[in-house]
């Protein structure tokens, strides 16, 4: 079925950006809303963001899974983003699907991000973090850098301001990665 082919969609979230956030975690944009198990980022039960930083955190992947449910507990990852300085958007607004799910091979994007706007609300962030290569791709559009390869990094100006952009692994369960090992390149970002 392609009823949603071509309609552009506008990003249904407000950017996460916590007072004294110095990392800006950009994915690509949201699956479809039926897809998602929480009102927040990487809302997908079968996306491993949220599995990667309980790993990270605290050795079990499973730290931000509600017990017995199939959702993540949206408020311990919200404060756990905060402590951290863990700001989260995309790098898209508005997109259209090619095809009719949350694949960014197919997600073509219509609008990008205006990564100044955002960092001017975060004057402290020093890292941009493309999670996935939609991201990555768009960011280095954005910016005019060339491709980078996962776990690779590189100085970025953006509205006059020195950053570092950082390439981390996809969550999405379609990079077939372990999460341990996708976990070897996210918590590089907290040191």
């Amino acid at each position: 079925m392609t009823e949603n082919c071509n309609k552009k969609e506008i990003h249904p979230l407000k950017p996460f950006l916590p007072k004294g956030a110095r990392i800006l975690m950009l994915g690509s944009f949201p699956p479809q809303r039926i897809r998602w198990s929480m009102d927040w980022f990487y809302p997908n039960f079968q996306n491993d963001m949220w599995r990667i930083w309980g790993y990270i955190l605290s050795g079990d992947k499973n730290h931000f899974v509600c017990p017995g449910e199939k959702r993540f507990d949206k408020e311990r990852i919200e404060e756990f983003c905060r402590k951290e300085g863990i700001a989260l958007y995309d790098t898209a607004e508005e997109v259209i699907r090619l095809k009719n799910n949350a694949s960014d091979n197919f997600l073509q994007v219509v609008r990008p991000t205006d990564v100044a706007a955002l960092l001017e609300q975060i004057p402290g962030c020093r890292s941009l973090v493309a999670t996935g290569q939609k991201a990555a791709e768009t960011l280095q559009t954005m910016t005019g850098t060339g491709p980078l390869p996962v776990g690779g990094s590189c100085p970025v100006t953006i509205a006059g301001r020195e950053l570092k952009l950082c390439r981390m692994p996809s969550s999405s369960r379609a990079y077939p990665r372990s999460i341990e090992w996708k976990a070897e390149f996210y918590k590089r970002l907290l040191s």
